[in-house]
């Protein structure tokens, strides 16, 4: 903690509150939380803060989770096929983490998001309702086979990773958007234990950071779930969109500004 002024550590616990209620109600708290610790710890290598950033986001993650299991039944089955593979997707992500360039990994991102947005915003009615397509064990599959890639991709990079569950869960699975979140949340928990498990081992987490922000970042999920079950898949659709379109300026703006 020595590393950080009076003032850095303000910053960080705001960004972290913030990052906690954002990603609470539709995903998308890394797009706060990452930057603000990159700024705030200057001089931690990237990998380190990628750890940190993951320990202080599994709190808030899963108090979120809590709150919605408590509302939103999703399928167990589905749950647990897809949050499964995502902490094995994750871990094996977070092992190349530090190995692979990430900014290779960008532009394939930056169109990816472009279609998640203008997707969404095409089909006003996607999400609204529940209409679940394909039997349980096509379900199933697809839960695997997205936990997998998804969880991999939330590992080695990770912004976007929200968007990307929220699409599957939605347009393929067919949930409605609130749903969607309560599911998405549970398998972000996993992904976020499976990096941490891998940065843990390799010493790339302050943990001292990472827990205090944690606190920070609880106290924004439970005030997001709570407004999220309030406002239903209307909402979440909402907040999804704006933060779909908040990813795309900013992974676009890092891609044009490393070539």
């Amino acid at each position: 903690m020595g590393q950080l002024t009076i003032a850095s550590g303000l910053f960080l616990l705001c960004a972290s509150f913030f990052a906690g209620f954002v990603d609470s109600i539709a995903g998308g708290g890394g797009l706060i939380q990452l930057p603000a610790l990159l700024i705030g710890l200057p001089k931690t290598e990237t990998v380190t803060v990628l750890g940190t950033n993951k320990l202080a986001s599994v709190f808030g993650t899963a108090t979120a989770a809590s709150l919605y299991r408590r509302q939103i039944k999703p399928e167990p089955k589905v749950l647990i096929a897809m949050a499964l593979p995502a902490f094995i997707g994750s871990a094996a992500g977070a092992s190349l983490a530090s190995r692979i360039p990430t900014s290779s990994m960008r532009p394939i991102v930056l169109v990816l998001l472009i279609v998640v947005a203008i997707y969404t915003w095409l089909k006003p009615d996607l999400g609204k309702i529940e209409l679940l397509k394909h039997h349980s064990t096509r379900r199933i599959q697809i839960a695997i086979a997205a936990g997998a890639v998804i969880g991999f991709y939330d590992g080695i990079f990770g912004p976007g990773t929200g968007s990307f569950l929220m699409l599957v869960l939605v347009a393929s699975l067919g949930y409605a958007f609130i749903t969607a979140s309560a599911i998405a949340k549970v398998v972000n928990v996993s992904t976020n234990l499976g990096a941490i498990l891998i940065f843990g081992i390799h010493g790339a987490i302050i943990w001292q950071i990472g827990l205090a922000l944690g606190v920070a970042n609880v106290t924004g999920a439970v005030l997001g779930s709570r407004l999220a079950i309030r406002g239903g898949s209307t909402l979440v659709r909402k907040v999804f969109l704006i933060v779909t379109v908040a990813l795309i300026i900013k992974v676009g703006i890092d891609t044009f500004q490393s070539f």
